[in-house]
């Protein structure tokens, strides 16, 4: 069962990082929601698909978010605690440190295996989703939403030709000129008005128009048929681009990237185990980058903190450049950062750990050791 003072360690802890995430969260979901918007407005995604979009966006970068959200949130706990001078009263009661690093790792460890289910599982997921509504809006902005009024069109080769003397936000066409030669007798189509729309299935364009004239017949021959409808729907089918198979390395399941004996593979799956393992990593970084009371220097420490952050992030990408490319071998992993960022922080504070004093009043034989004579 967990003491008192246990559960108070947890419970600041777990507020400030709900705080930190959902500030988080909020700050990038309203960037990624500025950039969709642009999208939006350039005509490069539909409108309907702006929340779905932006669902994914944020389930992919969800799991980058995680470990410095509880890296900051210990060191703002564990701050507070130093400058209301609790970490001094837990010393003088006998909770160290290391009952300190015991009880934050009763929060760390669910973190980690919520980020460990979200970066393995989920972030592939989304990141399919993003994919495809990228490649999809891709051909729609290519060959329909790009279109300019007054201008002429050539699709699959050649064999169609579309002009739109007028098009609209919503898609409403008029005076649409078509010509379409994918049989074996020409067709020519003429309509004052018009509508398109992308089939979600297929992601075929499917233009509908209304009151035309239709012309069928080879140019040079006599031999033409011509006829008036009140409704003629035309079909362009989407390229092979948009309904290939999807290929981009992060969007593979974790499982497959498992037994893929390629690099690129395993650094893409080390990445998504990376955030995972940030969080206990991080933790254990924690404990010593706060002063344990108000009256030592806590700039160094802070300065140490946010070099500590930003060397940790930045060679993770270094790492996994260098597996994937073969610069380090395989047994070494792209993990080594981790270990040398914990080995640097606490080599850096071993002169002022408690520890390495009393190491050293014991080996002088002072007030404090128990070699040498002791003074009466």
């Amino acid at each position: 069962m967990l003491g008192i003072v246990d559960r108070y360690l947890l419970s600041e802890a777990s507020k400030v990082f709900s705080a930190i995430v959902a500030i988080l969260v909020l700050v990038v979901a309203s960037m990624l929601f500025l950039r969709t918007l642009e999208e939006v407005n350039v005509g490069a995604l539909s409108v309907h698909l702006v929340i779905k979009f932006l669902a994914f966006q944020v389930v992919r970068d969800l799991p980058n978010l995680l470990p410095p959200a509880f890296f900051l949130a210990l060191l703002v706990t564990l701050s507070r605690f130093s400058r209301d001078s609790e970490l001094i009263a837990m010393s003088a009661c006998g909770i160290g440190p290391r009952r300190v690093l015991g009880a934050l790792l009763l929060l760390a460890v669910p973190v980690a295996l919520v980020t460990a289910w979200i970066s393995l599982s989920l972030q592939p997921w989304a990141a399919t989703g993003i994919h495809q509504i990228r490649m999809q809006q891709k051909e729609q902005a290519a060959q329909i939403a790009g279109l300019q009024p007054g201008r002429f069109y050539l699709e699959q080769g050649g064999e169609l030709v579309l002009y739109i003397g007028d098009i609209d936000r919503r898609q409403s066409l008029g005076d649409v000129f078509i010509l379409d030669r994918r049989e074996d007798v020409a067709r020519l189509v003429v309509s004052r008005n018009g509508q398109h729309r992308i089939e979600e299935d297929t992601g075929d364009h499917i233009v509908t128009l209304s009151s035309g004239h239709r012309f069928d017949g080879d140019p040079g021959s006599a031999a033409f048929m011509i006829g008036e409808f009140e409704e003629y729907r035309i079909r362009i089918q989407a390229s092979g681009a948009a309904q290939g198979v999807i290929s981009k390395r992060s969007t593979m399941p974790s499982l497959e990237l498992l037994a893929s004996p390629e690099l690129p593979d395993r650094a893409e799956l080390e990445h998504r185990l990376a955030a995972p393992l940030a969080i206990l990593v991080l933790t254990i970084v924690a404990i010593p980058l706060v002063a344990l009371s108000p009256r030592q220097r806590s700039s160094g420490r802070l300065s140490l903190a946010f070099l500590a952050y930003f060397s940790f992030f930045n060679l993770q990408r270094l790492a996994e450049n260098w597996l994937a490319t073969g610069v380090t071998p395989v047994w070494l992993t792209s993990f080594w950062y981790q270990v040398v960022i914990l080995c640097v922080v606490y080599l850096v504070l071993l002169p002022e750990s408690l520890w390495l004093k009393r190491l050293i009043a014991r080996i002088s034989g002072g007030p404090n050791g128990r070699l040498g004579e002791q003074p009466v």
